[in-house]
């Protein structure tokens, strides 16, 4: 009997955990909490702009949770036999299954912190209830990235992985599902006076090298080339020794510290690290590279603060308050992958869900110092073995999701694979990619081809695809079937395919981006985040994930409180790194963080300051002119602008201070002399330019499908499109036209029609009643010629089909006159034509009149 208990007690906590881990996700609202330096106050306030449905989980059901031995409770994840008593609570059987079970294996904490280990043993395997009781003063369930566990490992302690950053992220990960099973995840942000700065002279990095040639790269470019340069055997990033000494300036900015030579990355890498030290003293070799920093930062010059302006304290990032990343629905997640390492040749799946599926570099991609990956040529592609949890979830639930924050590049590239999970350009189980302004949703199943077609597609018209920052999802479910999201929203493409299921999978295939697993479908762009899912993803859940954004986002507390007459009072902006050479400062509010009534203060003109000066772009907030009262000050802050401003980085997110002026604050006010805007020049005079012009490649790829009803995916069409694709016009000019891109248009017209003719469906719609099988002398009649040539001249010339006509278009008789030409010479056999001259004549005509000037001009 008491077995028999214990089992039902066991198989209780699993249920409970199960309807808990499924209960939906939490509001991407971040509530601000403002406290003095000791004593909370219970003020809070929502700081996303767009309220979402809270309490709505995803519509796919629970998590999958580990498999458990109803004996010991012991989880599947570390080998470790747990042989303790039972779980007392249901909070502890949580904590066991999401922390302990994880962290248990002795190449992870085990081996020091287990049972008669170090101290503190919150992975002893003998008694559960004691390791959950050593365990809560580590672990913040309210925001787990402050939690002691997390922020030891990340600091480099006992790291099972080469990046300390991914062990942390996993630890967190942890601890963000244990704290969403049992309700206590808050995200919830403490307001807290920052250390102060004052904004002082400082110096900066000029545009030009100038003395960095003399001082620091010859360093560089002697010891560091034979890797970190564009034409070293093994290219490493960053391209420190380039032969380009502008490539090698810009890369090694970043690894300065103006302030402290010696702090240097470039010094630390050789004092603390031994890398690659050139005489066999490091110690040495530092003092050498930290010396020629000191040299070139010696002739920098020295911006001084403009003493008019009205300033506020100042901050660098570091300073800020971390704005919780909570929100996201992630309880069917199985990779993730965040780009924070930025550096390395491992790209971390810090999911949690093992078999980690760590995605390894090749080729041409470069870390984002804002977390991300640029891909240029070149790819990260998992092993095939770590890959395979992808097949074995997701056809276990028959349904998943693609998840991603990308910046394209360009819209002009074709048939380019953002992530995929495949074999090769022929076989695949699912690939997210681009053609032009659209998103292509390959997915294989029991109704679509092993390469995952047809295809499923944002609209043409729409342009939905853009070279910009965007939030693309992809799902599939067998009742919905495959889905495209972009920005938080459902682009209403429905699938023109029956769902099907996922019994065609292979398990054979590998994750992987930017390319295809044969590297010939590369994408050019930077990819931010990636996040895979057993689940379809609601549309609930897809605009959460949005909202929450991507990167790491600060609260940058600017000290007024001199201007404004009160102890602690703050302009708060929301601050994080947009990309390597920018920040984006959003969403300014007032904040009071003593207990003195609010007064009304006048506010007009907020610039942002950088290293000592202001910005020279980026001054949105320049036009504010509001006041702060005491009305307006709501749930302990008042909001200033819901705008945001990107400002340049100059020194890296480590070394760049900030602060605010303002033209008016209070009773301060900074005069400002705005500068005589210079006289209008003369406008240029120019030769007229034509009204008419030519489509250039993409443009008459497109109009060539168009008439002829041929997929541009068409196998034969796309091998020569891609053949002739540089040989095709780039420009509109009609000046610029060349007899070899009339060439190459032939060619494609020839493939289109070609393609037409031999496939029976489409030339029977597009020639109805023009018999293919009859020898030419008789096929061409008029009876036939008029078959062929009627259907070419209603989708080549305007109102042949419709009535309607263009004021300026070739005159169809004419076109009919040279077409019948055409005809009689390529049928003058002497009436011994063979059965094939029929259709080959056809190819003829269509290409000749589909391929002509009056396709290319308009």
């Amino acid at each position: 009997m008491a077995a028999i208990k214990s089992h039902l007690n066991t198989i209780a906590n699993y249920l409970s955990h199960w309807a808990g881990s499924g209960a939906g996700y939490r509001s991407p609202h971040n509530a601000i909490k403002r406290e003095k330096r000791c004593t909370p106050l219970k003020v809070t306030a929502l700081l996303v702009g767009a309220t979402l449905l809270a309490g709505c989980g995803s519509d796919s059901g629970a998590p999958t949770t580990p498999n458990v031995n109803p004996d010991t409770g012991s989880g599947g994840n570390t080998g470790i036999e747990y042989d303790g008593p039972p779980p007392q609570t249901d909070d502890i059987q949580l904590f066991k299954l999401n922390v302990w079970d994880n962290l248990a294996a002795p190449e992870r904490c085990g081996e020091c912190h287990g049972a008669g280990g170090q101290q503190p043993s919150f992975v002893r395997n003998d008694d559960i209830n004691e390791a959950y009781r050593i365990a809560e003063p580590l672990i913040d369930l309210g925001t787990p990235q402050l939690s002691t566990l997390v922020s030891k490992v990340g600091g480099g302690h006992n790291c099972w992985l080469d990046s300390a950053t991914a062990c942390a992220d996993i630890i967190e990960g942890y601890i963000t599902s244990w704290a969403s099973s049992v309700g206590t995840l808050t995200n919830e942000i403490v307001l807290l006076p920052p250390e102060e700065r004052e904004v002082a002279d400082s110096k900066n990095f000029t545009s030009d090298p100038g003395a960095f040639s003399t001082t620091v790269y010859p360093l560089l470019s002697q010891y560091c080339s034979a890797c970190h340069a564009e034409s070293a055997p093994l290219q490493q990033q960053p391209y420190l020794g380039s032969a380009d000494i502008q490539v090698a300036y810009e890369a090694a900015r970043s690894r300065i510290r103006l302030d402290s030579p010696a702090d240097s990355r470039l010094v630390q890498r050789l004092a603390l690290e031994s890398h690659n030290c050139w005489s066999g003293n490091c110690t040495s070799d530092a003092n050498t590279m930290s010396q020629a920093i000191t040299d070139f930062i010696a002739t920098l010059p020295v911006t001084e603060v403009d003493p008019n302006l009205v300033i506020s304290k100042a901050l660098q990032l570091g300073d800020g308050i971390i704005a919780s990343s909570g929100g996201r629905v992630e309880s069917d997640l199985i990779a993730k992958y965040e780009f924070k390492a930025g550096d390395g040749s491992i790209a971390y799946d810090t999911s949690g869900v093992e078999p980690a599926a760590d995605l390894t570099l090749s080729g041409d991609v470069e870390w984002m110092s804002s977390w991300g990956l640029r891909l240029t040529d070149g790819k990260a592609q998992a092993a095939t073995a770590t890959s395979r949890k992808l097949f074995d979830l997701i056809t276990a639930t028959g349904e998943y999701s693609i998840e991603t924050w990308v910046i394209p590049d360009n819209v002009t590239q074709e048939e380019a694979h953002i992530v995929s999970y495949s074999g090769s350009t022929q076989v695949r189980n699912f690939t997210l990619g681009q053609t032009l302004y659209n998103y292509d949703f390959f997915h294989r199943s029991s109704t679509t081809d092993g390469n995952g077609m047809p295809a499923h597609s944002t609209a043409d018209a729409d342009e939905r695809l853009q070279a910009s920052l965007q939030h693309a999802v992809i799902t599939f479910d067998p009742v919905n079937g495959r889905r495209i999201y972009v920005n938080g929203e459902f682009t209403g493409d429905m699938d023109a395919t029956e769902p099907g299921n996922l019994n065609e999978w292979d398990s054979s295939y590998a994750l992987v981006v930017g390319n295809e697993v044969s590297s010939d479908r590369q994408w050019l762009g930077s990819l931010r985040f990636l996040a895979i899912h057993n689940r379809a993803l609601s549309p609930e859940a897809v605009a959460a994930n949005y909202a929450v954004g991507v990167g790491q986002k600060y609260f940058l507390l600017f000290n007024v409180s001199e201007q404004v007459g009160l102890s602690q009072a703050y302009v708060v902006f929301q601050v994080q790194q947009f990309d390597d050479y920018s920040y984006l400062f959003s969403d300014p509010f007032f904040a009071s963080l003593g207990d003195e009534a609010i007064p009304t203060v006048a506010l007009e003109g907020i610039r942002i300051g950088i290293n000592g000066r202001e910005a020279i772009v980026g001054q949105v907030f320049a036009a504010l002119d509001t006041e702060i009262t005491a009305a307006a000050y709501v749930d302990g802050k008042q909001d200033l602008s819901r705008q945001g401003a990107v400002i340049g980085l100059e020194q890296g997110a480590e070394l760049d201070t900030f602060f605010l002026t303002f033209d008016r604050l209070g009773e301060h006010e900074s005069v400002r002399v705005e500068a005589e805007p210079p006289a209008a020049q003369p406008p240029a005079d120019i030769a007229d330019q034509p009204s008419i012009g030519i489509k250039t490649f993409a443009a008459i790829n497109q109009s060539l499908s168009a008439m002829t009803g041929v997929s541009h995916n068409t196998e034969a069409v796309l091998a020569t499109y891609q053949k002739v694709e540089q040989q095709l016009p780039v420009a509109s000019q009609l000046d610029g036209f060349l007899a070899a891109q009339q060439m190459g248009i032939t060619q494609l017209a020839v493939s289109y029609c070609s393609a037409l003719v031999d496939d029976t469906s489409l030339r029977a719609a597009f020639f109805p009643g023009f018999n293919f099988s009859a020898q030419a002398a008789s096929a061409f009649d008029s009876s036939g010629r008029n078959q062929v040539i009627e259907p070419l001249l209603g989708a080549l010339v305007a109102g042949e089909i419709t009535g309607s006509t263009l004021a300026n278009q070739p005159d169809p008789d004419t076109i009919r006159a040279e077409l019948n030409g055409l005809i009689d010479t390529m049928t003058a056999c002497g009436g011994s034509c063979d059965n094939a001259r029929t259709a080959t004549t056809v190819k003829a005509t269509c290409a000749a009149a589909l391929g002509s000037a009056i396709m290319l001009v308009h």
